[in-house]
């Protein structure tokens, strides 16, 4: 008997932690019922403290691997996060153009968890005119969003991402001050803030989990609104049950809940 999931394909940096990049991303792919097939962007040097150093894959060798994947797996959604290179950029660009209708949703990543820059301003000029417009939703941070634009208001960030051809963006407030964190859904149709509380601890791989989430929710038949709400609360609920493998930022639980060990 055949059985089979919805595939969404991601584009990502491998983080050695397990704590974000494509094994973020395949753990919660996997636990929204779909699969997920990945072609690595960079790899990098890095802790649960920081990021030391990113290797960007070749661009001819990421394009021959995703193409091959495309050739053969019917991809319903992309999730694109960390680049590394105006090479991959430019070759990510060109993969969007040869899957026409395919969801795209791109987390733009620009810094590490620990600070560390992670994108020049070359960089975000290349994901602002080549990805970005071919985005069904992006999932900024504030102080992303704050790069991106130029701009200082979260309203007015949002507005200024809107122009340039995305017709959702999802800006996230974790970074913002108060008791709750204020997540606000921008499209044409105005804005929908949520909230959740604020929990304690800085996390790694929260935006990777939240991009991911999206895009198989979207892989999978769920409307915007749906996608956007089910990858909100999964997130929240995997950095609540979230641990502190080392010596730095706290790891996302993915896992089951039912099936969870409290670490000893």
């Amino acid at each position: 008997m055949s059985r089979t999931r919805p595939i969404v394909l991601s584009l990502s940096g491998h983080d050695p932690t397990g704590g974000a990049g494509i094994q973020a991303d395949i753990e919660t792919i996997a636990r929204f019922g779909c699969h997920p097939c990945t072609v690595v962007t960079a790899l990098t040097v890095q802790d649960t403290r920081n990021v030391r150093r990113v290797l960007p894959q070749p661009p001819e060798d990421f394009l021959e691997q995703a193409r091959a994947l495309l050739a053969d797996l019917p991809v319903a959604a992309v999730k694109i996060g960390l680049l590394g290179s105006v090479g991959i950029v430019r070759a990510v660009e060109e993969l969007l153009a040869e899957t026409a209708g395919v969801p795209v949703v791109l987390d733009p990543i620009l810094a590490a968890g620990g600070g560390r820059n992670l994108a020049g301003s070359g960089l975000i000029a290349e994901i602002k005119a080549r990805l970005i417009p071919r985005a069904a939703l992006i999932t900024p941070n504030t102080p992303e969003a704050r790069t991106l634009s130029g701009m200082a208001n979260p309203d007015e960030c949002a507005a200024a991402l809107l122009a340039l051809g995305c017709p959702n963006v999802l800006l996230t407030g974790t970074h913002e001050d108060g008791p709750d964190v204020v997540n606000r859904w921008y499209r044409a149709g105005g804005v929908r803030p949520t909230r959740w509380p604020r929990l304690s601890g800085s996390y790694h791989g929260s935006g990777c989990t939240l991009a991911s989430a999206v895009a198989a929710g979207l892989a999978r038949g769920d409307g915007m609104e749906r996608a956007v709400a089910e990858a909100q609360r999964f997130t929240w609920e995997a950095l609540n049950r979230g641990w502190q493998p080392g010596q730095g930022q706290l790891l996302p639980d993915r896992s089951p809940s039912e099936s969870l060990q409290p670490p000893t």
